[in-house]
């Protein structure tokens, strides 16, 4: 069972402005020489952690890490406004550029899955490969399935009653909509309550076994705002993608070698999204975790993601 690399620090952090009022807060670690590789966080809304850069070997990649717009230590934090899909990937090809970087290998988890994909679909000439965890493809069923009674809420029972008791009977016919209103309201005691209980139902979920540790870091204040403002604003609005659209356009990187990781028992993002991801691209491998949910920070989902990321490198220094 192989383990995180062990703590670094970034040899360089930049502040790049894309779109007003957004400034995007990026660093780079490991080998300035080494192969790039983006990682996309989670979310949207979620940000980096400086765990998030030791899914490398430092010896042998350069790590671009970036807080997407709203999240982590980019400005404005929890901003809405130009905060599309369409923008993240401009602002991936804005990184890109400011680099000076030709080709990169794209690493994304759950959401940052998603953002891997549709920038791929878009760029596929610069991406070199990808390593995607917790398949999210933002079809209405996966919204449905964790937001709607009779998907996810059926196996958490309980931690679905905390998310739809912050809301008023008339509200839970729409409950996206209904959190919507309330984490864009101008009450703000209203928008960190529905903050937090929406953040806490995503963290009790992540995971096969309960983690309090998880659940605890998406609940943190700062963290638990940004996460809930940015994926109401996304999931209301469809993710800002056609339907099915990630499916629809596939062909585009059939080319791309992708390597898919998923938890048997993901209930955030179900594994039909990599199955169903995996038979149309044919350049695709799909390893199932028997043991895992959601979270990267499991123990087998951190064992394949680490021999995946030693696996590129190696086949590309080769």
């Amino acid at each position: 069972m192989l383990t995180l690399y062990p703590a670094i620090q970034p040899y360089a952090i930049h502040q790049i402005a894309v779109d007003k009022p957004h400034i995007l807060h990026v660093e780079e670690c490991g080998n300035p020489k080494g192969l790039p590789v983006l990682f996309l966080h989670g979310g949207p809304g979620v940000g980096c952690d400086p765990d998030h850069r030791r899914f490398f070997d430092p010896r042998l990649y350069h790590i671009i890490l970036f807080d997407q717009r709203g999240a982590g230590q980019s400005t404005p934090h929890a901003e809405l406004e130009g905060n599309t899909t369409q923008a993240l990937v401009s602002d991936m090809e804005a990184i890109r550029v400011y680099l000076g970087i030709d080709r990169w290998v794209l690493f994304g988890g759950s959401w940052g899955s998603t953002l891997a994909l549709v920038y791929a679909e878009t760029h596929p000439d610069r991406v070199i490969s990808m390593i995607l965890r917790g398949i999210f493809l933002c079809r209405q069923k996966d919204f449905d399935w964790f937001y709607k009674p009779g998907g996810a809420s059926r196996l958490f029972p309980d931690a679905w009653e905390k998310l739809i008791d912050h809301l008023q009977p008339n509200e839970r016919t729409n409950m996206l909509q209904s959190y919507y209103k309330h984490l864009t309201g101008q009450d703000e005691l209203q928008r960190m309550a529905a903050a937090k209980a929406w953040s806490e139902w995503e963290g009790s979920t992540a995971c096969l076994l309960p983690n309090p540790k998880v659940v605890q870091y998406f609940t943190e204040p700062y963290r638990a705002l940004s996460i809930a403002r940015i994926e109401a604003h996304y999931f209301v609005n469809k993710a800002f993608l056609k339907p099915n659209q990630i499916l629809k356009n596939v062909n585009r990187i059939a080319k791309i070698p992708g390597i898919l990781i998923h938890g048997r028992y993901d209930m955030c993002c179900p594994i039909d999204n990599a199955y169903a991801l995996h038979k149309l691209w044919p350049n695709s491998m799909l390893e199932i975790i028997r043991e895992a949910g959601h979270s990267a920070c499991e123990l087998g989902i951190i064992d394949a993601l680490i021999k995946a990321s030693d696996g590129v490198a190696r086949h590309y220094k080769a």
